[in-house]
């Protein structure tokens, strides 16, 4: 899995969250999507990897301001994995 961070400027309040979540699930296929209007990110977690042009593309559709990308290796934690691990 992968866990992606959008570094995004222009979200001032939690509609605006629910507003970039809802963008980024209608056009890629994603496990989760959270977004923070004071943290300016919205972190995603998925299977595949995304393009970071779409990405960009995505962003500025809805009127904000993409300012970059982090990508990392995401492990999926939970109560069973810490008595399961491998």
């Amino acid at each position: 899995m992968l866990k992606i961070t959008l570094n995004i400027e222009g979200m001032k309040c939690p509609n605006c969250e629910n507003h970039m979540n809802e963008a980024i699930r209608k056009n890629f296929d994603v496990e989760e999507v959270t977004s923070s209007h004071t943290k300016n990110e919205t972190v995603i977690i998925t299977e595949n990897d995304i393009d970071e042009s779409k990405l960009s593309e995505i962003v500025a559709e809805e009127g904000y301001d993409y300012k970059g990308i982090t990508k990392e290796t995401y492990e999926k934690r939970g109560f069973f994995s810490k008595i399961f691990k491998k």
